[in-house]
């Protein structure tokens, strides 16, 4: 009785959070009231209070549970992947830019999120690109490339690399957000590529890369 209890809760915590989710989607987060949760939800109001504490809580772990999809879907590219940081940084990208993570839905919450940012810490955790665990893949990653070209100041170039790639595919959101029918993913990985191999020509072959789109 126990695990069935457990198992229900857990199922209706998850519902409240994504009923925040589709209508932060749909509506933003100022149209996110808790009679708009709970109707999509199908749950009573007590649910939130129950599960969250109230419904400051329950975005904030909306907020949470988002970030956490995201690095879910790319943890879970990066498995089918080699070992080598190039190959780790290629995955990010295509990733990343793949419809199944940038799609309208992702990048409506995403920008809900940090539009919300500068006044709720807690969201500003999940939803900034200086996020430290997305930093640190991409700058680890880079930080053996860079060691391997045998450029001058390493880490610096590592620095510099994660920067400026991290801020491409926040400029390919921000593209994306405002032209969805228009946006090209095949492009858009070109260009990440090309700036990529312009500072590691030996590990990163625009021409390569682009034959595995």
């Amino acid at each position: 009785m126990t695990g069935r209890r457990q198992e229900i809760r857990e199922r209706n915590r998850l519902s409240l959070i994504e009923a925040v989710l589709d209508s932060v989607a749909e509506k933003g987060i100022s149209e996110t009231s808790v009679s708009e949760i709970i109707h999509r939800a199908e749950l009573s109001r007590g649910m939130i209070h129950l599960h969250f504490g109230g419904k400051d809580n329950l975005v904030d772990e909306a907020a949470r549970y988002s970030s956490e999809q995201y690095y879910n879907g790319i943890y879970a590219l990066l498995e089918t992947t080699g070992q080598t940081g190039q190959e780790h940084i290629e995955m990010i990208v295509r990733g990343d830019l793949s419809e199944a993570i940038l799609n309208k839905k992702n990048v409506s919450i995403w920008y809900a999120f940090r539009g919300e940012a500068r006044n709720r810490a807690a969201i500003a955790a999940f939803s900034d690109t200086r996020d430290a665990k997305l930093r640190n893949l991409v700058f680890n990653a880079f930080a053996r490339i860079a060691k391997e070209a045998k450029v001058d100041d390493p880490n610096q170039v590592a620095r510099d690399a994660t920067h400026g790639t991290l801020a491409m595919l926040e400029g390919m959101w921000t593209d994306y957000l405002l032209h969805p029918d228009s946006f090209d993913r095949n492009e858009a990985t070109r260009i990440v590529f090309r700036f990529l191999s312009s500072m590691f020509p030996a590990h990163f072959d625009l021409d390569g890369a682009l034959s595995l789109e």
